[in-house]
């Protein structure tokens, strides 16, 4: 029998989408999904979900298991041809707080920190331990499995995966697929939607939308660019800081503005504190969304269970096209991160870049790309500097290059001086505590 374990089960919204994804595909609807995760409730939270989602689209098809806890993982990882990740270590208490409220008290102020900046170092170097478990679970009991990985940082995490562990991980971000669309819809472009042509490549959260057409061919950038200055100009809206990319760098980017936001030192400023209200930047925006979805959690799982009718189409994340593409040797694209070997040729070939791949049933095959016009690579480097750093402090565990990575990171370095990059360092590995001992 085909087997899926699923990493972070108490995920319940993203368990339902991606094994809901599975019920609803042939291949893959009579599977055994192994449900893994730490937390008791969250776990049966998840199972009473996707077993009512089995009984309600699946006639009862698949077979539902679950795994509590870091004795039974290697079971749960038993015989498997696909893994998918999404976990979060330390989860929003103590872990997230810790992320935002020490750089604060530095003057570094954050949007999201999970990707890059200072939160998005610390997470990944208090992931990876985790994940090297993982592997080595994998390693002895099923070495062959494909390894989905959506936890962030993705770079980081998937690029040590891919270069460190035996593992075949390839990095899934739903913002490649749901880039070029929302950007017309958002410009009133929407009857260029249907049919459009495109290319994206890069690193996480910013792959460039290097090239889009129209279902005849003509190259819709003009028509982009003039609406996406006009708009910047004359109102506030929620995707100002892309917007100013497409108008000083000539391409938009896969991920959301206030993710950008904190990738360069371009608009979270001290010395300029009117640039926030000018570019509408949410700080603390993660936090924020963690507080509302926990004081809101029992009312939305009501509404998800429905008293037991919950029910599910399938949507556009890749986990289910890329599984189905491999058990049925069936041809589809995706846009997925892997470690560069010349993909991309003005970035590192031990980068994780996000690239087209073609998946059938030999795997994933990244896609040959180029070179990026040479502003976009400069923008990317920027950000591979601090995951590259961010994957040898793990690899090591010398704290010296943890201050490196801090050094390096945009945001970080434009903010504070080296003494207070590496005292903020030392307190918030330091409060970190069992999360963060083996640094």
């Amino acid at each position: 029998m085909l087997k899926i374990t699923f990493l972070g089960a108490g995920s319940t919204i993203f368990a339902r989408n991606v094994i809901g994804d599975c019920m609803r595909t042939p291949s893959l609807c009579h599977a055994e999904f192994a449900l893994y995760d730490i937390d008791a409730q969250r776990l049966e939270e998840s199972r009473i979900i996707i077993e009512a989602l089995n009984r309600n689209i699946n006639e009862n098809r698949a077979t539902i298991k679950t795994y509590l806890g870091v004795e039974n993982r290697k079971e749960a990882f038993r015989g498997a041809r696909f893994a998918v990740n999404a976990i979060q270590v330390g989860g929003y208490e103590p872990c997230t707080v810790i992320d935002f409220e020490i750089p604060k008290k530095y003057g570094l102020r954050q949007t999201i920190a999970d990707t890059l900046g200072i939160g998005g170092i610390m997470r990944g170097l208090r992931t990876i331990p985790i994940m090297e478990e993982f592997a080595r679970d994998m390693e002895e009991v099923c070495p062959d499995a494909l390894l989905l990985n959506y936890t962030n940082p993705m770079g980081i995490l998937t690029g040590y995966m891919n270069r460190y562990t035996k593992i075949k991980t390839i990095g899934l971000c739903h913002s490649v697929q749901i880039c070029s669309e929302r950007l017309l819809k958002a410009l009133d472009m929407e009857d260029k939607v249907e049919g459009r042509r495109e290319l994206i490549a890069g690193i996480n959260h910013m792959g460039w939308l290097l090239k889009i057409q129209d279902k005849e061919g003509n190259d819709l950038y003009p028509e982009i660019k003039k609406r996406a200055l006009a708009m910047n100009a004359e109102t506030k809206h929620k995707d100002m800081v892309r917007y100013e990319y497409i108008r000083r760098l000539g391409y938009y980017c896969t991920e959301s503005s206030e993710h950008n936001a904190e990738y360069n030192p371009f608009f979270i400023k001290q010395n300029y504190p009117e640039l926030i209200d000018e570019f509408n930047i949410p700080l603390d925006e993660y936090p924020r969304r963690c507080i509302n979805q926990i004081n809101g959690w029992k009312d939305e799982w009501k509404n998800i269970l429905d008293g037991g009718n919950i029910t599910h189409e399938r949507t556009t994340e890749y986990a289910s096209y890329i599984m189905d593409a491999i058990v049925e040797n069936k041809p589809f694209e995706i846009g997925g991160n892997v470690i560069n070997k010349s993909c991309i040729e003005n970035l590192p070939d031990d980068a994780c870049v996000e690239v087209p791949c073609l998946v059938n049933g030999d795997g994933i095959h990244p896609c040959h790309v180029g070179r990026l016009p040479v502003q976009l690579a400069a923008m990317n480097m920027t950000n591979i500097n601090v995951q590259l750093l961010t994957i040898e402090a793990a690899r090591t565990r010398n704290r010296d290059t943890i201050y490196q990575a801090a050094m390096l990171d945009p945001l970080t370095g434009a903010t504070l001086s080296i003494d207070d990059i590496v005292e903020m360092c030392d307190e918030m590995i330091e409060a970190h505590g069992e999360y963060m001992s083996m640094y």
